[in-house]
């Protein structure tokens, strides 16, 4: 199963380290069949990609996370590893697409890490200020997480990630 595990830059340098993708709290997301019910339409490829929206949605999470921590030296940039794995559980208490993982991801299942580019930088920060607020509804967060949304994600093969790492540092 393809899955989707929402990291940030210091994530993913702590992968090259260690050889393995520690994902928070064991969460990622992937086609389950609970977010294919969602869909009226879509093949598996646009579902997959609503997964991936979901887990980059995530990453701002993540972000907001250590802006508040402090953080001021991680990229305002939204990561999600995109890895093969059937070590997965379904997770129906969270989002429709939401999955645990028993541990942790070896850099040998990662399939791809998706980035955004530099110019992103300036939206990310400032949807992951307001993401929160969007989750509750409030309208001018929701527009400013569609701003970061609006970002496609560059697309990095695994063999990329130590100089992805590096590019970013």
């Amino acid at each position: 199963m393809r899955i989707y595990l929402p990291a940030t830059w210091p994530m993913l340098a702590r992968t090259v380290s260690t050889g393995s993708f520690e994902p928070l709290g064991g969460t990622a997301f992937a086609l389950t069949p609970k977010l294919r019910e969602s869909y009226v339409a879509g093949d598996d490829e646009e579902l997959e990609y609503a997964a991936m929206s979901e887990a980059a949605r995530a990453s701002l999470r993540l972000l907001a996370v250590e802006f508040g921590l402090g953080e001021t030296g991680t990229p305002a940039r939204r990561v999600v590893v995109a890895a093969d794995t059937d070590d997965v559980t379904l997770r129906p208490d969270l989002d429709d697409g939401a999955v645990r993982l028993t541990g942790p991801v070896p850099v040998a299942k990662i399939a791809a890490v998706h980035v955004d580019l530099p110019e992103a930088e300036h939206a990310v920060r400032e949807a992951a200020a307001a993401v929160d607020k969007a989750d509750l509804g409030d309208l001018d967060a929701e527009f400013l997480v569609g701003e970061a949304e609006d970002h496609e994600l560059a697309w990095y093969a695994p063999s990329e990630l130590a100089f992805l790492v590096e590019l970013g540092s």
